[in-house]
């Protein structure tokens, strides 16, 4: 889905849409309601992400405006600062779906977004597929194909399984697939994610001869490699 993110912090709004993309949706940040405003006038988008204070216009005046030109299905979502009850209250009142309090956690995010993108466009959600060479992931009920065969994945699995494929070529952190895939279970033992990590290579066969390579990445995390591409 196309998110649009109004975010000052440019650090800030670098992260949110590295998370977004990573998992699978196509992202657009803004630094000024203004020019975030002017943008929706021109193109679309499926969700809006938007920091409360912005410097040139008010967090509920921002968001009356996007409505305006937001599909009427698109959900909005709302950041702020994390002693911020007055603000989540106006927020809440201006119309806005969820917010979220900063600092932000990966996993909660990803999580929060879709649930309200699964509500907003079911007929889109209701049995998404993402192919990657021989593999398909159906994202409800959470089935993992290969060649056409169902392979015997767990919920967490699956999810790590995605989250590997959705990164292909690209080092994540110990810190990072641990806030997308356990989300908020913090008391997750190291040995944990080893195990589950070590699953998904055996039961996807990724191993050289089949063209893939799932390996550690040394004092950091894991890499999924795509050999020959």
């Amino acid at each position: 889905m196309k998110i649009a993110v109004l975010e000052q912090d440019r650090s800030q709004a670098e992260l949110i849409c590295q998370v977004l993309t990573a998992a699978g949706h196509s992202c657009q940040a803004y630094d000024s309601a203004r020019e975030c405003l002017a943008q929706l006038r021109k193109e679309n988008a499926d969700m809006l992400v938007m920091d409360w204070n912005v410097p040139d216009m008010e967090g509920a005046e921002v968001l009356r405006r996007a409505k305006e030109k937001l599909a009427s299905a698109a959900p909005t979502m709302f950041l702020v600062g994390g002693n911020a009850e007055d603000d989540i209250i106006d927020g809440v009142t201006a119309g806005a779906d969820d917010y979220l309090v900063k600092p932000l956690r990966r996993g909660e995010l990803v999580a929060r977004v879709s649930a309200l993108l699964r509500r907003a466009y079911p007929s889109q959600n209701s049995a998404e597929q993402l192919q990657f060479g021989p593999f398909t992931f159906e994202t409800r009920p959470g089935r993992l194909l290969k060649d056409g065969s169902i392979i015997d994945v767990t919920q967490k699995e699956f999810s790590l399984a995605l989250l590997f494929f959705r990164n292909i070529g690209r080092p994540l952190s110990r810190a990072y697939i641990h806030e997308s895939v356990w989300v908020r279970d913090t008391d997750v033992p190291s040995r944990t994610m080893d195990t589950h990590v070590s699953r998904v290579r055996n039961k996807l066969s990724l191993r050289p001869e089949n063209g893939f390579r799932l390996v550690p990445v040394y004092s950091y995390g894991y890499r999924l490699e795509k050999l020959g591409a």
